[in-house]
């Protein structure tokens, strides 16, 4: 079974070495590495060309101006060829080499699965590799899909996906959502559109901190208003005080981390 692995970047010289080399390390996996950029000029398109030969072909890279994250990622899907599909942050890095690997196991064993999630961790933003620290770590396992409703979700990085998905139900909605595209496609795909899914209790990516959805207070009260919106549109009533649920469930998931550590 083939994955298309996705990365979109824009100058991200400093950060997507590491992204590249956790990749490079996946161990019994069929996939297609698709690096979208975005028009960098801070040597980002310079380091592409350079890594590509390391990948033996399975590396396809394009530059060129978009209209944000969003967009990338549907130029990316796009373009894409694998049975299923799934992203990795230019900042973040598979945490494991046998990531694409399990992916691909879970849809083998049950062919008629439509998408997979997991779990995902947040290392510190100067991480230099998947090995560092736990901030805070994001499990899968907890959630259910009444819980849209509340603004929480599974965690996208985790996500495969059948490719075919796409063509039925739409790519993400870069003029309509500028954070909260993610929430409102897993919405349309796992809540309206009914596919099945199955979680698995393994750990798919080491997130640095920081990013569009956690960088201020603006930037939040943005992110919670295109929830409400994003859920609406998708069946699912809800109103901006409900979001506070889910910074209730954050606190529970930094401080495991911690208990972890004590043990």
């Amino acid at each position: 079974m083939k994955i298309s692995l996705i990365t979109v970047c824009y100058n991200s010289a400093s950060l997507l070495p590491t992204a590249l080399e956790s990749v490079l390390a996946q161990r019994d996996a069929d996939y297609e590495y698709l690096v979208v950029d975005g028009g960098s000029g801070d040597g980002t398109v310079e380091l592409l060309k350079a890594w590509e030969p390391r990948f033996g072909g399975r590396m396809r890279w394009t530059s060129e101006r978009d209209r944000g994250l969003y967009d990338a990622i549907n130029k990316g899907i796009a373009r894409a060829t694998g049975d299923l599909v799934t992203l990795l942050h230019a900042d973040d890095m598979l945490d494991g080499a046998d990531i694409l690997a399990t992916w691909a196991k879970a849809f083998e064993e049950d062919p008629s699965l439509d998408a997979v999630y997991a779990d995902i961790r947040f290392v510190p933003e100067h991480a230099k590799s998947a090995s560092e620290r736990t901030v805070r770590y994001y499990s899968g396992g907890f959630w259910r899909p009444w819980m849209f409703r509340w603004g929480l979700m599974p965690p996208h990085p985790s996500f495969a996906i059948r490719r075919e998905w796409f063509a039925k139900l739409g790519g993400y909605l870069p003029d309509t959502f500028r954070i909260a595209a993610d929430h409102e496609l897993l919405v349309r795909f796992l809540y309206k559109g009914r596919l099945k899914t199955r979680y698995i209790p393994f750990c798919t990516t080491a997130m640095r901190v920081g990013g569009l959805s956690t960088s201020g207070l603006a930037s939040k009260f943005r992110l919670n208003r295109e929830i409400v919106r994003a859920n609406r549109m998708n069946g699912i009533w809800c109103c901006l005080p409900m979001m506070g649920f889910k910074y209730a469930y954050k606190c529970v998931e930094l401080i495991r981390p911690l208990l972890r550590r004590t043990k």
